[in-house]
């Protein structure tokens, strides 16, 4: 019987997507641990037990903050949670994901995540409301574990956001991150776009997914988790079976802890 290696799924007051998110990473062979953050804080869950953790979607603490804000500070300002996350980044054997809610906290740990400080900081939606809907993106060539071999690929995903404009605060802070880039928003021709409700936060280039250099810590704002299963799709190939094309992403993080 194949080990199925331990993946934290990791929320805190507000998010609601971890039982999705768990979904995922069990159907691509993680073992997945339900993990709040009072866990992390309170000395009973240590981060040195697991490969991986991914930061689910939601609105912690209501958002009210900025999104993923408050969470992000209970990292920062908590001396005990500072260095358990420090120290699980600096491991060579670790991997992490954080998506939408997730998203926003991760970019705000720039500071003790190795190779992010070139990630954006994501605010309020150029549209001024809150965005839900399917939208097309393109997974780009990137050094990202999640999406080894998928560069090229155009597929329709969920977006559930109020704050996912990606802000890199100045051109040189863009320009520094185009190697980091996993996802772009695109047109009907495939071409990455700005145009809402194309890209439903305004993003610049149509960037809504970044990694590290090394590809181990990956955040995007649109759901995979939401979208994993072929029925999960309002249309999707005759040949398609149980699974859908976003599982892959899970597959290879499975891949990749070998």
């Amino acid at each position: 019987m194949l080990t199925r290696p331990k993946i934290a799924i990791l929320r805190e007051q507000g998010v609601n997507g971890h039982v999705e998110m768990a979904a995922a990473f069990d159907r691509a062979g993680f073992a997945a641990v339900d993990v709040h953050m009072s866990d992390i804080i309170g000395g009973r869950v240590k981060l040195a037990d697991f490969k991986g953790f991914a930061a689910c979607g939601g609105f912690s603490y209501g958002d009210v903050l900025g999104a993923g804000e408050g969470w992000a500070k209970s990292i920062l300002f908590n001396r005990m949670a500072r260095d358990e996350f420090a120290a699980f980044f600096q491991r060579s054997d670790t991997f992490a994901l954080g998506v939408c809610n997730g998203c926003q906290m991760m970019s705000n740990l720039h500071d003790i995540i190795p190779g992010a400080e070139h990630w954006a900081h994501f605010s309020r939606n150029q549209s001024e409301q809150f965005e839900a809907r399917f939208v097309m993106v393109e997974v780009q060539p990137s050094p990202s574990i999640f999406f080894d071999g998928m560069a090229g690929s155009r597929m329709p995903i969920v977006v559930s956001h109020g704050e996912g404009y990606a802000d890199f605060s100045s051109p040189k802070k863009l320009q520094a991150a185009q190697e980091l880039i996993t996802l772009r928003y695109v047109d009907n021709t495939g071409q990455p776009t700005e145009t809402y409700p194309l890209n439903p936060n305004g993003s610049p280039q149509g960037i809504t997914g970044l990694t590290t250099p090394d590809g181990r810590f990956s955040i995007m704002m649109p759901h995979p988790e939401r979208i994993f299963r072929a029925v999960q799709n309002s249309w999707y190939p005759r040949e398609w079976q149980e699974n859908g094309a976003w599982l892959r992403m899970f597959q290879n993080a499975r891949k990749w802890v070998g």
